[in-house]
């Protein structure tokens, strides 16, 4: 059995914002015998128990939602309990949070770092920017709420990244966006993830950024980037090309040629093969009736791996097939586990653009690595 992650969804869907081009909020409809999505406390002892229990080198433990925090510290505090109970001798283990940033507290953010976790916190950008698409429940903007919980990480010393939902409130902003980033609130670990979402009929819906909208964006912060902060800022997309160069192997899921990375967990113990591909078809089964090996082997779960290379034939020629692999399913059909998977992804355009700007500057970069890495 290849090694793979985890990501659990320990609240669902639930979240205390309604951000507009949210696409797992509805996934608590999967789930309607109640209005509180929480992970029980034999669910999680289940499930740390039996996947630190596989050989792995490694174990992560990605918790995201939905808000992950609403379902509180003690939580948390269990987790890194149980796994100091469960825990193989010489065992790895690594513990990852994607959140929207306003439920941290202080006693959060001091576990978080005493624990040696990385926290994933949503920024879309400058509050006007950020506060267009990520209101709460009353419709106010949330960007206060993250500068607080951001704060509250800093003073605790704690490990966390920035991810940025690249839509239609941010995509014209490139350099406003990275630089805001980089000097308002001094993050060193960014990541940006394009905005592409269709309705029912396959029509894009409207905070979904268009081909050159996203290589546009792209290109402009990666060459402010190469320019002045490549020694200093870690840009996921510019990193996950670098390590293909040179190693040859994907450091993302999009670069990988099978989409059998991880596995998500819900808040009952069921098992889906992919964030963007929960729903009721693509069950796999519970943890609580079924072991890992089952739910790897099963023919759903293989199937769905193999979709990634079901790419379209103009695909086969294309120069840039080693590191898009046709790009993700979700851009190329959606969410529909159903539709044609040879569909062109709707970013192809601009996954050329993008690689053919920004790959002779990255190769230098991966060829001067590699020789300092012998010297």
């Amino acid at each position: 059995m290849t090694p793979f992650s985890l990501l659990i969804k320990p609240a669902g869907a639930d979240c205390n914002l309604r951000c507009a081009y949210c696409f797992y909020l509805g996934r608590a409809e999967l789930y309607p015998e109640t209005s509180c999505h929480r992970m029980s406390d034999a669910t999680l002892t289940r499930l740390v128990r039996s996947y630190l229990a596989l050989p792995f080198p490694s174990h992560t433990f990605a918790f995201q939602g939905g808000e992950p925090l609403l379902i509180g510290e003690d939580f948390y505090r269990k987790l890194v309990s149980l796994q100091k109970r469960y825990a193989r001798p010489g065992a790895q283990i690594t513990n990852c949070v994607q959140t929207n940033g306003t439920l941290l507290t202080e006693s959060l953010a001091a576990f978080f770092a005493q624990e040696n976790f990385l926290l994933g916190v949503s920024v879309d950008g400058p509050a006007e920017m950020h506060n267009l698409r990520r209101p709460n429940l009353h419709g106010d903007g949330s960007h206060a709420m993250v500068m607080r919980g951001l704060e509250k990480l800093k003073a605790a010393k704690a490990e966390f990244n920035l991810l940025t939902l690249v839509s239609q409130s941010n995509v014209h902003h490139p350099l406003e966006v990275y630089r805001y980033l980089r000097d308002e609130l001094d993050c060193r670990f960014m990541q940006f993830i394009e905005c592409v979402e269709f309705d029912a009929s396959g029509a894009l819906l409207p905070d979904a950024i268009t081909p050159d909208e996203w290589a546009n964006f792209i290109i402009t912060i990666f060459d402010e980037w190469y320019a002045h902060d490549k020694r200093r800022v870690s840009v996921r997309l510019f990193d996950s090309i670098v390590g293909k160069l040179l190693t040859g192997n994907a450091h993302s899921c999009a670069m990988s040629g099978d989409c059998r990375a991880y596995f998500v967990v819900e808040h009952t113990g069921d098992v889906y093969p992919c964030d963007f591909f929960v729903r009721p078809e693509l069950r796999l089964g519970n943890i609580h009736t079924e072991d890992w090996d089952e739910l790897w082997d099963a023919p759903l779960h293989t199937r769905f791996g193999e979709r990634k290379r079901q790419w379209n034939a103009a695909c086969t020629a294309c120069p840039y097939l080693k590191f898009c692999q046709g790009d993700c399913p979700k851009n190329r059909s959606g969410h529909d586990f159903s539709a044609d998977p040879t569909r062109l992804s709707w970013l192809c355009s601009a996954w050329k653009r993008i690689y053919a700007h920004l790959l002779p500057p990255l190769q230098r970069e991966a060829e001067r690595l590699r020789a300092n890495r012998f010297q």
